[in-house]
């Protein structure tokens, strides 16, 4: 089964446990990986810790939220091998995975429709990557990371 790395700056913390809630609900296995309150910190460190702990193993998935989920979207896909997708809708968040085969969700917490999230996260957590073209493409974006990483 996967495990999910669970992360939030402050703004995103209420939504973080929301879906720490729901995740527990429906049998997920997780790790937080905080912040554990809505004491003001920055995002790129939990992006950060998101990303690496996907990457670490390639069955992790990641759940990210920040106040608009942009800037935690923007800071975890500069790591190598993570495709973070921001989602506001279950439409986008089944194609996220369907055509991106997206690693981390990232969702905005401010504010959130507790229903809106139950719908997205169903989605994603159902949805499977399609292959074929979309696989062309996924090898596409990874020739791209090799070209401008530094060596």
């Amino acid at each position: 089964m996967k495990k999910i790395i669970i992360g939030a700056d402050h703004a995103g913390y209420d939504i973080k446990e929301f879906i720490k809630k729901y995740l527990e609900k429906m049998g997920y296995e997780f790790d937080d990986v905080g912040t554990f309150s809505t004491e003001s910190v920055d995002y790129p460190e939990y992006a950060e810790r998101v990303a690496l702990g996907v990457k670490k193993n390639k069955n992790n998935v990641g759940i990210l939220t920040c106040g608009t989920g942009i800037g935690a979207a923007i800071a975890a896909n500069k790591i190598p091998g993570i495709r973070a997708a921001l989602v506001s809708n279950s439409r986008e968040a089944r194609l996220s995975i369907e055509h991106n085969n997206a690693n981390i969700l990232t969702l905005g917490g401010r504010p959130f429709d507790k229903e809106n999230v139950r719908k997205i996260l169903k989605a994603w957590f159902s949805a499977r990557f399609q292959g074929g073209r979309h696989l062309r493409r996924i090898k596409e974006i990874e020739a791209l990371e090799k070209k401008y990483l530094r060596k």
